[in-house]
């Protein structure tokens, strides 16, 4: 029996279907008027071609499309639609779009054009390469001038554009095969998308040195043409690489470590809906709580006292994390702080210190803002907050800790959060940011060592926009990039996003991973005017709850033969060893797990997963 929607998604809007489309062996699903999961002989070229109109806080426009008229045929396709974006006071941009395809050519043209005149932070086609397979791989990339350069894609993630000015970018899909997608109508580069947890490489248009927002003139016309041509050298049709009907097959890895602390984090707004809960946070006994703290947001001595009642009911460790707002003297704010906890009672293990100005993005060709230097920012925060472990990083994402390298030698951790609805906020983008876990806290480790290690908090709500102005609000409880609400959230989704990320993340040693708040928009028990119960616990809860179980218990990495599909590991926990699984697809996966001694209850090795299911199966011995 397939799970409700509700159950699922926490909400009954489920997303429209994607239609499938062949040309031969090319492949590509037709979703909101773009392209996805564009394959060759079952084998991803590109992640996406889409063609995207986003405002100036850089969230994207849902346009409406109009005429859409969709003609397959054994050769080919052809698809041709209208797009209508309406934008603030009236203005609006209309998108023509043409696409079609044969068995080793793909093209998608577009035309805009405005008869208000629109502002736009960018209007254009963006085109994703996947990573998994292809990071660190050879590329070629044709420049607009005519160079060619003969490189690889980023193995670490780059910080900013690996790639500029190009026309072409030509790779290998699978021996004998190569895929050039050629982009016209404008100079596009490109941007490490793992920066965000997407788990994609970006070309995109226009060149972020240029100014932004832009507009684009009553009466003008903007044309832009992406081509994929295939070339496939091979002497005989190869058999198709994609996965077969069969079980997904799980088996024992090699690496090993040892579980996470988990954390929550405990915001002032929430504070009092926490103490509240009192008996869930004891049940659940993360080691940590983490605090924020922001004074320019209006954060004082009564949201201190708030966090010094809490703690108070809590067994475990916590931190302050700080937002200074470096509008006066360091040493003078810090003292200011310290002074306020010591009056509120509240004593933090840790103090996790960064420039409030630091939580905003400084994108290529920006100039950036106003700011202390961080060493002095740590020195007056050992100063102030003596005989406490001061850590910094970041309060935002990866991104910004990856193009603003901390001072880490007088740290005692670092930290940084992530978010997945920065750029795309579908099912499957969500999902598979998740891919792009492994490869950012190898970057953080090339960076930083063995420097202890945090992450969190990273919800599927966005807490806080570097990007913009603002979080989007979400009061349909849609899937929306940079919303502050999610309904996802109230949903197993969340609960399987949560069991993927903590297994993504196992080869990182964290010191502490924090993964959602108690109560709020990213907590674990739903509120007054939510679509669940007041006071009811999330799907999220009963992962959160295993994690905290499990903290500081030896893990085994597992193999999995479909890891966009299914994930594993085995803990040893109290009861002796467990193998955690995780679904992360909306489709029923059987999973063979014949490679293990199995305990009770598992008939003839094999299990299967519903829909973003989790399951803890245990382990003979």
């Amino acid at each position: 029996m397939s799970a409700d929607p509700f159950q699922l998604y926490g909400t009954k809007e489920a997303e429209t279907p994607p239609v499938r489309l062949a040309a031969g062996r090319l492949a590509a699903d037709l979703a909101d008027g773009n392209l996805r999961t564009i394959t060759y002989d079952g084998v991803e070229v590109l992640r996406a071609v889409s063609y995207l109109v986003r405002d100036r806080d850089w969230g994207t426009y849902s346009p409406g499309i109009e005429d859409l008229a969709i003609a397959q045929s054994e050769g080919g396709f052809t698809v041709t639609y209208r797009a209508r974006c309406d934008g603030p006071e009236g203005t609006m941009l209309s998108i023509d779009v043409r696409i079609s395809a044969s068995e080793n050519q793909l093209t998608f043209e577009a035309e805009a054009s405005s008869p208000t005149g629109f502002e736009t932070n960018r209007c254009g086609f963006c085109i994703l390469h996947p990573i998994v397979g292809v990071a660190g791989s050879a590329v070629a990339v044709e420049h607009v001038d005519g160079r060619l350069d003969e490189t690889r894609f980023p193995d670490l993630i780059e910080p900013w554009q690996p790639f500029k000015d190009i026309r072409a970018i030509t790779h290998t899909v699978v021996a004998g095969v190569s895929a050039e997608c050629r982009m016209e109508g404008d100079t596009f580069e490109m941007e490490d998308q793992r920066n965000w947890s997407d788990a994609s490489y970006k070309t995109y248009v226009r060149p972020l040195a240029l100014p932004w927002p832009y507009r684009i003139d009553a009466g003008d016309t903007v044309r832009q043409r992406i081509v994929l041509a295939i070339n496939d050298r091979r002497a005989a049709a190869a058999p198709k690489a994609g996965l077969s009907a069969g079980a997904v097959v799980v088996e024992a890895g090699e690496r090993t470590g040892r579980m996470p602390a988990i954390g929550l984090i405990v915001t002032p707004e929430e504070a009092r809906t926490t103490l509240a809960a009192r008996a869930l946070l004891a049940e659940i006994a993360p080691q940590e709580l983490l605090f924020h703290f922001d004074p320019a947001a209006g954060h004082g001595k009564a949201a201190l006292s708030d966090f010094a009642d809490v703690a108070g009911i809590h067994r475990g460790r916590t931190t302050l994390e700080i937002a200074l707002p470096c509008r006066a003297a360091l040493a003078g704010e810090t003292a200011e702080i310290a002074r306020q906890m010591r009056e509120a009672g509240l004593r933090p293990d840790a103090i996790l210190i960064s420039p409030a100005v630091d939580r905003q993005s400084t994108p290529p060709g920006s100039t950036w803002p106003e700011c202390p230097p961080l060493e002095e920012v740590y020195a007056a925060a050992h100063d102030a907050f003596a005989g406490v472990r001061v850590g910094g990083g970041m309060l935002s994402y990866f991104t910004e800790l990856n193009r603003k390298r901390v001072p880490a030698e007088t740290l005692s951790f670092v930290s940084h959060c992530t978010n997945p609805i920065v750029h795309a906020a579908d099912d499957l983008s969500v999902m598979q940011t998740l891919e792009a876990l492994p490869f950012i806290t190898r970057s953080v480790r090339a960076i930083y060592g063995d420097k202890p290690y945090r992450i969190g908090p990273s919800t599927i709500p966005m807490r806080q926009n570097p990007y913009g102005s603002r979080t989007m609000d979400n009061p349909r409880l849609g899937r929306v990039p940079m919303a502050n609400r999610d309904p996802r959230h109230n949903g197993m989704f969340a609960e399987a996003f949560a069991l993927g990320y903590a297994i993504g993340v196992l080869d990182a040693d964290l010191e502490c991973l924090t993964l959602s708040a108690l109560t709020g928009p990213s907590g674990l028990v739903a509120q007054d005017g939510e679509p669940m119960p007041a006071g009811a616990a999330r799907p999220l809860f009963r992962t959160v709850k295993t994690l905290s179980e499990l903290a500081g218990r030896p893990w085994r990495q597992c193999r999995s033969s479909a890891p966009s599909d299914v994930q594993a590991a085995i803990v040893q926990s109290g009861r002796g060893p467990v193998l955690l699984l995780v679904n992360l697809t909306a489709c029923e996966q059987p999973v063979d797990l014949r490679a293990f001694q199995l305990g009770a209850g598992v008939n003839e090795g094999r299990v299967v997963l519903g829909a973003y299911a989790t399951r803890t199966v245990s382990l003979a011995g």
